[in-house]
């Protein structure tokens, strides 16, 4: 069954830029309010002010903070905020968009430096731990439930590499590990947990990778609908999925290509 949704309460990790900050507004569009977590610098601040200006002038409630969205520490202070603020009623969508690691080779190459363990962990933990420890806190908190829809963002990197991108790789296979995981363990409750596994698309996250204008050549050149993906297009994907009041489409990596997966 399909329902409307108007007046649910969705959390964004990652909301003010990229893939989190197009879900955030085309679920404020369906009429749905936005908690988001993102973590920037001064001048990231001002713009993400002026994106939950814009989201509250579409008619709904827009809460965005600005804090380490893999700290212990903030998901301590935010998941009580948030179970007040939604008067405790479930989440529709968690969506878990954070793309922040380290973008080095494991081998030093030419004198440079290579991926230090400190930054093997903290690459893990941001892009795929975390995911488990905000859905045990929002969960321990009553903020999931039945028709509660969980996503995460992954990539083809769970399969391809590149000479920097080994540890986003692990923490992709990780993450889609982890949703596994939780797809079993939540079944019982009735909510739906998938990955979604965007085809290339231009982000800030995308740039800060070394290779990726090769990346964005290729895709360009290959993708069947002759052209990268967007961000609105996982934004739509995302939206028509969570209209659905079923967890029985739960436990999958779910490509938003447009087909690229087929040809690159």
């Amino acid at each position: 069954m399909t329902t409307s949704l108007e007046g649910t309460w969705n959390l964004i990790l990652g909301a003010s830029s990229g893939i989190g900050l197009a879900n955030a507004k085309a679920l404020a569009a369906e009429g749905a309010h936005i908690l988001g977590v993102h973590f920037d610098t001064a001048e990231g601040q001002e713009k993400t002010r002026a994106t939950v200006e814009e989201l509250r002038s579409m008619g709904v409630e827009a809460h965005f903070h600005n804090a380490n969205a893999a700290s212990p520490r903030s998901r301590a202070e935010l998941v009580p905020l948030f179970a007040e603020l939604t008067a405790g009623r479930p989440l529709r969508v968690l969506l878990h968009s954070l793309a922040f690691g380290s973008l080095l080779p494991y081998l030093p190459a030419d004198g440079g430096p290579a991926l230090t363990q400190r930054q093997m962990d903290m690459t893990l933990n941001v892009m795929a731990h975390s995911l488990v420890y905000w859905t045990q806190d929002l969960h321990r908190a009553g903020l999931l439930g039945e028709g509660s829809k969980i996503y995460a963002m992954t990539s083809a990197g769970d399969q391809k590499v590149t000479a920097n991108y080994g540890a986003v790789s692990a923490a992709k296979c990780a993450l889609e590990s982890h949703v596994r995981q939780l797809a079993l363990e939540l079944a019982p409750s009735g909510v739906a947990v998938n990955a979604l596994r965007a085809g290339v698309t231009l982000t800030p996250s995308l740039e800060r990778i070394p290779e990726h204008s090769s990346l964005v050549e290729l895709a360009s050149r290959n993708n069947p609908h002759g052209r990268l993906t967007r961000a609105e297009d996982v934004a739509d994907a995302l939206v028509t999925l969570s209209r659905s009041t079923s967890s029985w489409l739960t436990g999958n990596v779910i490509g938003v290509d447009g087909g690229e997966a087929l040809t690159t």
